[in-house]
């Protein structure tokens, strides 16, 4: 059930520009961003604080990390699927991605198979105990997504999947911007 918004409402931590409480000049850029209305640094803010807090739940109470739900995530929905479609669905770098897959296959939670005579093109799924898994901790994750929404309306909700849709996909081009 959604919370009510009064209840929810969270002082938004974005920095402003200050006086220095130490005294002396303040030196600061005249090309700073100004962060209030930078796009990227809330993306970031907000994916750090994601992280980090589903990190120390997840590892606590299923003994998975941030990195390895977020690939059993990917394969509950994609079985079968190389780590190069890991990489490019999430953006793991793919010594990330082996290392987690070593990891969950220490613990029975993915197996792997190599393509027909090819021991380089190697698909992951998740095994049955890697599903069990995945279905106890999707219930937290949705948890904590409700919570993080629950300021939004329906249509607020919608919005802002569309619009993260639209960014998620130009941010996988991002690396060609500002190589010169």
């Amino acid at each position: 059930m959604r919370a009510t918004r009064a209840a929810n409402k969270v002082r938004s931590e974005a920095p402003t520009r200050r006086k220095s409480p130490v005294g002396g000049d303040v030196r600061s850029s005249p090309k700073a961003l100004d962060l209030e209305n930078y796009a990227v640094a809330y993306l970031t803010w907000i994916a750090n604080k994601v992280s980090s807090s589903a990190s120390v739940i997840y590892r606590k109470r299923f003994g998975v990390g941030v990195t390895d739900w977020r690939i059993m995530a990917l394969l509950a929905v994609e079985p079968w699927i190389p780590a190069g479609r890991i990489s490019e669905v999430i953006g793991f770098d793919r010594a990330v991605i082996s290392r987690s897959v070593a990891f969950m296959q220490e613990r029975g939670l993915v197996e792997t198979r190599f393509q027909d005579n090819n021991m380089r093109r190697q698909f992951i799924a998740l095994t049955k105990k890697g599903l069990e898994l995945h279905d106890q901790i999707v219930d937290v994750a949705r948890e904590r997504e409700e919570f993080l929404l629950a300021d939004l309306t329906d249509q607020e909700r919608r919005a802002a999947i569309r619009l993260l849709e639209k960014i998620h996909a130009r941010a996988a081009q991002l690396t060609k911007v500002g190589e010169t």
